[in-house]
């Protein structure tokens, strides 16, 4: 039996070590779900919008690839998919680390599928939240090492799945980065805002929320919101290098190291999940920012013409 392996046989997952009252089952944990059920979703068949591949050149690391074309947004069925993929790689005795990527290069992920928030029901709304929040409990709390390769754009809900990894490499060139909600008339709930904090710090953070700032790659190195600059052929040949660094640590004392810096943020939001999707979903259907949000579809077909 591996280390890691021994190691999760003691204590179980990494999150729920964090959070106390989620609940064990069988071998395995289980976030708990209110209402409509994504872990009960996440188990049926759908498109492969989210790949995953083992890399042959390192034991124990796993690529994820977001494979929604054209521009990765993450809608209902790619966040069911994702958290399906985080489960499956951290029931994994043989996987340490985790790559995420993008099979479309120029483009990491555009964030939230507007679609999924405009003109919809409240519980359509409901559940596409919920999807959303596992999804950053899954890869924000994970026991695995998780470097994400930045290879394109990366606004919003992207800039998002890459905070949430233990490290981050972008590849050069004139991308960008960042929260920019406030620049659709939204704005980014709390546990978006903690992890950019922190990642980037409280300045930091309180200025490029207020103006939706989208960082170019040498800014958003300066600041710290990325940890690395690789050129775009290089890019996961520099991810699976400094995997390399990471799975050097005994898995043990990485987890708890991680743990314990993560574990306040991550169950902040485990205990006010269901007043999130709530704010959320009010906030999302109130007439203005449906105005807003079918603006912002209206500038972006005629771009497209």
């Amino acid at each position: 039996m591996s280390t890691l392996t021994a190691f999760r046989a003691a204590t179980g997952r990494f999150l729920p070590r964090m959070v106390p009252h989620l609940h064990k089952t069988s071998s395995r944990c289980v976030i708990p779900i209110s209402s409509v059920s994504c872990q009960h979703r996440l188990m049926t068949n759908g498109p492969n919008f989210i790949r995953v591949e083992k890399d042959d050149t390192h034991k124990g690391v796993s690529v994820i690839k977001m494979d929604n074309k054209p521009v990765n947004s993450l809608s209902t069925p790619v966040l069911m998919e994702m958290a399906n993929a985080l489960d499956k790689l951290e029931s994994d005795s043989s996987c340490r680390g985790v790559i995420l990527t993008s099979a479309n290069p120029g483009i990491f992920s555009a964030g939230l599928d507007i679609f999924e928030m405009y003109q919809k029901s409240p519980d359509q709304t409901n559940h596409f939240w919920k999807c959303l929040q596992e999804v950053w409990l899954k890869l924000y709390g994970s026991s695995l090492v998780t470097i994400a390769a930045i290879n394109g754009h990366s606004p919003a809900g992207g800039c998002l799945m890459a905070m949430s990894c233990d490290y981050r490499v972008m590849s050069s060139g004139k991308f960008t980065i960042g929260l920019n909600e406030t620049l659709l008339g939204i704005v980014a709930p709390f546990w978006f805002s903690d992890t950019m904090l922190n990642t980037i710090g409280h300045r930091q953070t309180e200025k490029a929320l207020q103006l939706g700032s989208l960082f170019k790659v040498d800014q958003a190195l300066d600041i710290g919101l990325i940890d690395q600059v690789a050129e775009p052929d290089q890019i996961m040949e520099a991810a699976k290098t400094e995997m390399t660094k990471w799975l050097k640590i005994p898995d043990h004392a990485r987890i708890l190291t991680k743990q314990m810096l993560r574990g306040p943020t991550l169950e902040k939001l485990q205990t006010k999940r269901d007043e999130d999707v709530a704010f959320f979903t009010n906030f999302i259907q109130k007439e203005y920012i449906q105005k807003s949000l079918g603006m912002y579809l209206e500038s972006l077909k005629k771009r497209q013409k």
